[in-house]
């Protein structure tokens, strides 16, 4: 029942669409090699951190910070949400938000709100937000380490009674889920009881308190690195199939074109047929 000229308007209209997401998935799939290899050289980082972290915890014995191994009384929980800048990449945004809420509904929380998306949500939604970043893509190691000092003070001085990482695991380049990550209180390490091979100056201890808020930074930029390259590589997903659906679309409209066109030429013919007669 559509008339060939509105069936040839939204076959533009569609075409111009595929090519708009053809672009952004050849976009999200150049962003997503770089994303990767930063998300793999942060993954080395960090593994190399825990290792002298764990045996900084091991040597402590006794003397190791109680405040940060215990969960004490207070009611706020901190949560560290990394979401995206931009839209337009399947349920990336939506998955992390779903999971926010969900936690939220149990606890009295704070939220570091780590991408545009992350800050514009909460803040529409009346969440306490305790920065005003509002981008994800590369965060600076600096703004890690600012984050991490202040997470690991106030969670001392008992301000926040637990601290949750939340972002989007990357699995493969099909795959990212949405997941939380408690960074504080720390699991408790078993005592060493043998000597360790290093020597720590001043003490163990000292050195492992110095190493709590390099390690709440790490976890915080290697959550982002991971968010980044899942983050291009939804896009890239959600693009493709968009580009595909687009593509389909386009031939069932063909179709539809043709057959109206087969129709009016049908029209046309029996029209000049019926008026020879009569004359």
């Amino acid at each position: 029942g559509i008339s060939a000229k509105a069936l040839k308007s939204r076959i533009k209209s569609v075409r111009s669409t595929e090519h708009i997401t053809r672009a952004m998935q050849l976009v999200s799939s150049s962003k997503l090699r770089p994303a990767t290899e930063k998300m793999e050289i942060s993954a080395a980082y960090f593994k190399a951190l825990t290792e002298v972290f764990n045996d900084a915890a091991a040597g402590c014995g006794a003397d190791a910070p109680k405040e940060f191994f215990e969960e004490r009384p207070g009611k706020k929980t901190c949560l560290v949400v990394f979401a995206g800048d931009r839209g337009l990449a399947g349920g990336f945004n939506n998955n992390i938000f779903s999971l926010t809420r969900n936690l939220a509904r149990r606890e009295d929380v704070e939220v570091y709100a780590i991408g545009k998306k992350a800050y514009e949500y909460f803040k529409k939604k009346n969440y306490a937000v305790m920065c005003d970043l509002t981008g994800a893509e590369g965060l600076p190691m600096d703004v890690c380490a600012r984050y991490g000092r202040e997470i690991a003070e106030k969670f001392a001085k008992g301000t926040y009674v637990k601290v949750v990482l939340i972002y989007t695991a990357f699995k493969n380049m099909l795959t990212q889920n949405a997941t939380s990550l408690q960074a504080l209180p720390l699991e408790k390490r078993e005592e060493r009881k043998t000597p360790g091979v290093t020597l720590y100056e001043p003490s163990a201890a000292a050195v492992f308190a110095a190493l709590i808020p390099e390690y709440i930074s790490g976890l915080i930029y290697c959550a982002d690195c991971e968010s980044c390259a899942s983050e291009q590589a939804a896009r890239r997903n959600a693009m493709d199939s968009a580009t595909k659906n687009a593509g389909e679309m386009i031939e069932h409209l063909n179709l539809q074109y043709n057959r109206a066109r087969q129709t009016a030429i049908t029209q046309e013919i029996t029209e000049i047929v019926a008026g020879s007669e009569q004359g």
